[in-house]
């Protein structure tokens, strides 16, 4: 038999992650790298995201805007850092319809170049 979580718990989960994200006396960020080089770094609101709905979590304050830290030919993965700087998940980083965790129109990012992070949302196991 399959494990699967009751949609309270799925809530309580992604609820956590917010809180997570949360900790810390600094900004939390969503860092898209590539590799291991930071490319862009956008500063998320706090709390990050609003509350759990059928163990989904969306992002507050979208869109932000921010501008590349470094270039990056093919943007590969990003991090979800929380107000301290410590990393509370990662995922992968894909062009638009490339099935990432993250999905961006381009992949080749210039340093300086404007990017805009659109939405974003994360989904408790089920």
């Amino acid at each position: 038999m399959t494990v699967t979580h009751a949609t309270t718990t799925r809530d309580a989960l992604a609820n956590q992650i917010d809180a997570l994200v949360n900790t810390g006396a600094g900004t939390a960020v969503l860092r898209i790298r590539q590799s291991t080089t930071a490319v862009v770094n956008f500063n998320l609101q706090n709390p990050a995201f609003g509350d759990a709905s059928s163990g989904v979590i969306t992002l507050n304050g979208v869109p932000i805007v921010a501008n590349a830290v470094a270039a990056g030919a093919a943007v590969d993965n990003f991090q979800l850092l929380d107000r301290g700087g410590a990393v509370v998940l990662s995922g992968s980083v894909t062009a638009t319809g490339g099935g990432g965790d993250i999905e961006v129109t381009n992949t080749n990012i210039a340093s300086g170049q404007e990017c805009s992070l659109e939405s974003l949302t994360y989904t408790a196991p089920a």
